[in-house]
């Protein structure tokens, strides 16, 4: 192929000016496009793995020679090109969907009814552990009963002070408040404001102050 594309250059090109006529200045210009070009390493085929494989040098060479020196037109640049760039849904839940995995298993407990998920006694006792993965596998089981980080088991809370206590009892009933959509103060001191009057206060300061010289 590059032998023949060689010498079909170098008619065209290198025709006797006396044989030339409008009609090959046409067939000239028809000849040269880029479909019949040699540009590109791919219109080669497998041309230049058979000149090295048969120690043809010559043949190699040339095939070379015949490639064009901008780089841009060398075939690792002509790959198509998106338009746009594609969006994929890269999330867990689409995920899941492409490869056909089962839902994510729950870090806890949703509900204490899901605590029956977790009654596999019998079929421990029967040493049928198959089963468990299985019905594991078909639907996991949460990992844990809670996920609370704020949560204080029982026995360390009955060995703090009874205002620790409380003040713990006050902070998660202000959270569940806030849940329900009320907004109430968590910090707020467990005692009740105390009233004062002031003007009372004042008045038996005053009182005390006229009667002081009357009792020495």
């Amino acid at each position: 192929m590059a032998v023949e594309l060689s010498l079909q250059l170098t008619t065209n090109n290198f025709a006797v000016g006396t044989e030339a006529s409008k009609s090959s200045a046409e067939q000239l210009a028809t000849d040269f496009s880029s479909a019949n070009v040699l540009l590109h390493e791919l219109q080669l085929g497998e041309q230049l793995n058979e000149s090295v494989g048969e120690t043809r040098r010559a043949d190699f060479t040339l095939m070379l020679a015949m490639l064009t020196d901008d780089v841009r037109e060398q075939s690792q640049f002509l790959l198509p090109q998106a338009t746009e760039p594609a969006t994929v849904d890269v999330t867990n839940i689409a995920l899941r969907k492409q490869f056909n995995l089962a839902e994510q298993a729950p870090l806890a407990l949703s509900k204490l009814d899901d605590v029956k998920q977790f009654n596999q006694g019998q079929s421990i006792v029967d040493n049928d552990l198959a089963n468990i993965h299985l019905s594991n596998a078909m639907k996991a089981k949460p990992l844990a009963f809670r996920d609370d980080k704020n949560h204080i088991e029982s026995q360390v809370l009955q060995n703090t002070s009874l205002f620790t206590q409380l003040k713990h009892k006050q902070i998660s009933e202000a959270a569940s408040q806030v849940q329900l959509g009320s907004s109430i103060d968590a910090d707020k001191p467990l005692s009740k404001p105390l009233t004062f009057n002031a003007k009372a206060w004042l008045d038996s300061i005053q009182q005390s102050l006229v009667k002081a010289p009357l009792l020495n």
